[in-house]
This record gives structure tokens, C-alpha cells and sequence, in this order.
């Protein structure tokens, strides 16, 4: 008789049973077990929400099969995963997570102090579950004072070509003072101006140091490089990369600083109404990124910043074939605008489930972590038995 745990002993074994309990294991380990849909909480605004959850996205995620399974995934988490289809729920930002649910994923694009504390209690009680993305994280993106400092200190150079960030300034003090500040930095005119804080899309064109007085700070004052009037957003869903030309705003030359004068507001340069995709454009131009420069571009990023859902714009230098500048920098961005968006994500979705699985121990039941060696001995009848330890959660029988 064994009791009190994983402690080593020697007791009868009856080798019928024995090997009755092996074979029930066994019948247990290819039991069908009921489908499970992949349950995915959203904490987005209205807007948001409507933009990103279209009917093509909740259709496709009602019926998803996950399509290939991991070779050392076990029959009873392939039959689930097949069948499984994602399920988005919204989420009360108003409420505790651990109140509702269970989620095992959590996307969300919302800010304020209450909500970040809300998501940190959490993840810090609910560590399987995956949130997209940190929000620590998120912020880096939030401020522009921060936004690019990664790709600038990746400053990334490969054969394919180089990416840069524009000379930029940021500016918190008095409008006054700005062309003072604009000639101390170096920076030459013309000047987009954007707002500190990413929230907002608005941004504007100064030609002239007068102009530079009507800004309102806080601000990131940016120089403008030509670029052809065509931008190139990438989107980044987890390891997937998909690419969209947007037109944006046009060439500046000498005589457009001489004629122009005052501060010109685009209050929103890049949109899916501005496609440039099927424009009839210069093919230096319009010719894409080197999709090697990218995928190097995205995984740095990726790894940097921590974050799996973002978009990246960015410019080819006019004249230029391989000097490429990012801009700006989006977290969740309108993912509805790219095309096909919604097989890239319900794949992405499906991944991380598969990739929680690995994460996964053998088993989940179970106190005793320890293995029933059963040695059949001479004697008829009689057998020993040792427990060993093994990193497993669920005691299992060998027979020898």
C-alpha cells in the first residue's frame, strides 16, 4: 500500500490490473473530446469595433479550421483544433476581466489609466491568457517623441537597401520660439508638424519660419522628404506582413518655398479612399520595398517593441531606389482597409492558440507528479512497484 505521496515503496501488483489501467490510459488519450471555439474578448470603442469586426471577418471566424497542426500535437488537441472556430466576445471595460469571460485571447485598443490597471490584474492572474499586445508596450507608440527611436537606433542597412528615420524635433515651449529652435536642430523647411500625442491623424505643413509661430505645441516637427507623393503602408499581423500604397502628399521644389507661405492642415493624409494600388503610376515609384528589407524591418521591430499588431508607413526617397524613411507608426491600426485582412487574422488568431499549446504541460490533472514503474518478478502473483518523479502532472503506468 502507497500513501502520502511520491514517496518510493514496494507493493503488490496484481499484473491483470495492471495492465488493465495501462489500457484504460490508453482508451482515455484518443477519447474524442468536445470542441471548444477559440474565445477571443475585444475591448475596442464603437468605431473601432465596427471597422475591424466586419461580417467577413465573423463569418470566416465562425467556420475557421485551423488548417495545419503541429507534427507533436497530441489526437485529442488536433480534433479540437480542426473543428474550432473563434468566437469574438466584447468586454466591459467597466468591469474586472476575471468577472467575465473566460477569454483566451484579449485584443483591445483602448487607453486610460483605469482600464491599463484593469488589464495588468489580469495578466497577472491569468498568465494563459494572451492579451494583444502589452500595454507598457503600446504606449512607446502613443507618444511621437518615442514612436520612431527604435527604427532610428536599428538604423538598418542591408543590401536590399537602407531605412531611416527624417531629422525631427520635438517641441514643448512656446510657439515663439519655434524657428529659433528649428535653426539650432539643423532642420530645413519645409516642416510637417504633427501632434505629440498619436491619437490624432491631423497634421500639417509649414513652408515658411514665419509659419512655424502658428503651430500649438506640444508638437513633432518633422522634415519633409520627397517621396513621389506615394506612401507604403505596412501592416504587421504577428509574422504576417502585407503591404498597400496609399497616395500622399505631393513633391515640394524651390519655387513651391518662394510662392508658398503659412501653415497648410491635412486632417488626414493616408486612407483607403486613397488608394494607390491600381493608380497608373512611375514604376520607380510605385515599385514596392524589397519584401527581404521588410521582413528584416518587421521581426527588429517585433522584437524591440513587443508588439505583434502594428503598421509601419513609409517613403522611397524621391530619386531613390533603395533609401526608404518610416514616418509613422500605428498600434492596431485599420486593419479592415487591408485587403484580405480577414484570412490573414483568423490565421494569425489560430497560431496563437497552437503556439499556447506547446506552452502546455502533457497533462492537466493531477497532484502527484511521479511515474508507476511495475516490475513483474519471478515470483507468480507478485510484482514491485517504484514511484519516480517526472516532470508530468498526471501519474502514469509502465509496464516492464
Amino acid at each position: 500500500m502507497v500513501s502520502g505521496g511520491c514517496v518510493g515503496a514496494e507493493v503488490e501488483v496484481d499484473p491483470e490490473a495492471a495492465a488493465a489501467a495501462a489500457a484504460a490510459e490508453r482508451d482515455e488519450a484518443v477519447a474524442p473530446a468536445p470542441a471548444r471555439e477559440l474565445v477571443v474578448g475585444y475591448a475596442l470603442t464603437s468605431k473601432k469595433a465596427k471597422s475591424f469586426l466586419q461580417p467577413k471577418l465573423r463569418g470566416l471566424a465562425s467556420q475557421v479550421e485551423a488548417g495545419p497542426v503541429p507534427s507533436d500535437a497530441g489526437l485529442i488537441f488536433q480534433q479540437q483544433l480542426r473543428k474550432k472556430g473563434i468566437l469574438f466576445v466584447a468586454i466591459d471595460h467597466k468591469r474586472p476581466l476575471s468577472d467575465q469571460g473566460p477569454f483566451d485571447i484579449v485584443l483591445h485598443k483602448l487607453t486610460g489609466k483605469g482600464w491599463q490597471q484593469l488589464l495588468e490584474e489580469y495578466r497577472e492572474t491569468h498568465p494563459e491568457v494572451t492579451v494583444l499586445d502589452p500595454p507598457g508596450a503600446i504606449a512607446h507608440l502613443l507618444d511621437r517623441q518615442s514612436m520612431l527611436q527604435e527604427v532610428s537606433e536599428l538604423d538598418l542597412t542591408d543590401r536590399y537597401g537602407k531605412v531611416r528615420v527624417p531629422k525631427q524635433l520635438f517641441v514643448n515651449t512656446d510657439a515663439l520660439s519655434i524657428p529659433a529652435a528649428v535653426t539650432r536642430a539643423g532642420l530645413s523647411l519645409p516642416l510637417v508638424a504633427k501632434p505629440l500625442v498619436a491619437k490624432s491623424h491631423e497634421l500639417s505643413l509649414a513652408y515658411d519660419p514665419t509659419s512655424l509661430t502658428k503651430l500649438e505645441p506640444p508638437l513633432v516637427l518633422q522634415e519633409f522628404v520627397n517621396h513621389g507623393g506615394v506612401m507604403f503602408k505596412v501592416y504587421i499581423v504577428g509574422d504576417a506582413i502585407r503591404v498597400v500604397r496609399r497616395f500622399s502628399l505631393p513633391n515640394v521644389d524651390e519655387g513651391d518655398l518662394s510662392n508658398n507661405a503659412g501653415v497648410f492642415r491635412f486632417p488626414r493624409v493616408s486612407c483607403a479612399a486613397a488608394s494607390a494600388d491600381d493608380a497608373d503610376l512611375d514604376p520607380c515609384i510605385a515599385e514596392l520595398p524589397p519584401r527581404p528589407l521588410l521582413e528584416i524591418l518587421a521581426r527588429e521591430l517585433r522584437r524591440r517593441l513587443g508588439l505583434r499588431l502594428f503598421n509601419i508607413d513609409m517613403i522611397r526617397e524621391h530619386g531613390t531606389r533603395d533609401r526608404f524613411y518610416v514616418i509613422d507608426m500605428n498600434y492596431f491600426p485599420g486593419y479592415g482597409k487591408m485587403p484580405g485582412y480577414e484570412h490573414v487574422f483568423t490565421d494569425f488568431l489560430l497560431s496563437l492558440s497552437q503556439k499556447e499549446y506547446k506552452r502546455r504541460p502533457s497533462y492537466s490533472s493531477g497532484e502527484c507528479s511521479c511515474q508507476v514503474v511495475v516490475k513483474f518478478g519471478s515470483r507468480p502473483g507478485r510484482a514491485s512497484a517504484e514511484l519516480r518523479r517526472l516532470p508530468t502532472q498526471r501519474p502514469a503506468v509502465v509496464l516492464v
